[in-house]
């Protein structure tokens, strides 16, 4: 039997201050919550850099298994 999974993207923080204020402040509240319900954390990364080559903002990725 084949395992399939959903995932979901939450967006950290905008602009490259905030990004790194809020990720700092809130990525383990927002695991935990995830968790929670079922969310596994697969990834944290950031995908867009802004000035000074700093994230713009970090991207989480979390996955759960499917139900049927």
């Amino acid at each position: 039997m084949r395992q399939r999974f959903e995932y979901k993207f939450v967006r950290i923080g905008e602009g490259w201050i905030s990004a790194r204020r809020e990720a700092r402040e809130n990525y383990q509240r927002i695991v935990e919550e995830h968790a929670r319900d079922g969310w596994r954390l697969v990834q944290i990364f950031a995908p867009g850099i802004g000035g000074y080559g700093a994230a713009k903002f970090f991207e989480a990725i979390f996955e759960r298994e499917k139900s049927m």
